[in-house]
């Protein structure tokens, strides 16, 4: 072991700046001294596209290429008017708030508001859980006549009150 230890080897412990200068250059708050350092040659400005958004610049579109073949229209269905009044209807009878129903049936509460809105996209599943939480039957959108569900009743392949059905319990319409 080394008897003597030189501390002062090999240590900077001064200041270093790396980058910019330390003294701060003013920045101008006028229109008219920005302008000024462009035309000096100080400062230059650029065009964002997007910036700032969340969107993903490789997603052009949220329709999926099944729902665009499925109907001729391209837009989505929205909820029919007769069961948002009837959702609004029930919970005000229930005096509840959009709030509680939306915890009570773990949703967000704007989409209770899209709903009673008439601007949501029609969900079953939820409709279903509103039915329950308010304790009564609501309106659904009508089938649409043409197409394959109609074949398939023409038919008698789709089951109906008297015939069996493969799958499952009966269903309750």
């Amino acid at each position: 072991m080394p008897s003597s230890f030189n501390v002062g080897s090999g240590q900077d412990w001064d200041d270093v700046n790396v980058g910019r200068s330390t003294v701060a250059r003013p920045k101008p708050k006028t229109n008219a001294g920005i302008s000024s350092l462009k035309r000096a040659g100080l400062m230059t400005s650029e065009i964002r596209y997007s910036n700032g958004s969340n969107k993903s610049a490789h997603s052009a579109t949220t329709m999926s290429a099944r729902k665009l073949e499925e109907t001729d229209q391209l837009k989505h269905d929205k909820v029919d008017r007769s069961l948002s009044k009837a959702i609004q209807q029930a919970r005000m009878a229930k005096k509840m708030t959009q709030k509680e129903l939306a915890t009570a049936i773990n949703e967000k509460p704007q989409v209770i508001a899209q709903y009673e809105n008439g601007k949501a996209i029609p969900n079953g599943q939820l409709i279903v859980k509103i039915e329950r939480k308010l304790g009564c039957k609501l309106p659904r959108s009508k089938k649409p006549t043409g197409g394959a569900a109609a074949k398939k009743t023409a038919t008698g392949t789709a089951g109906g009150r008297g015939g069996t059905t493969r799958g499952g319990p009966a269903k309750r319409r």
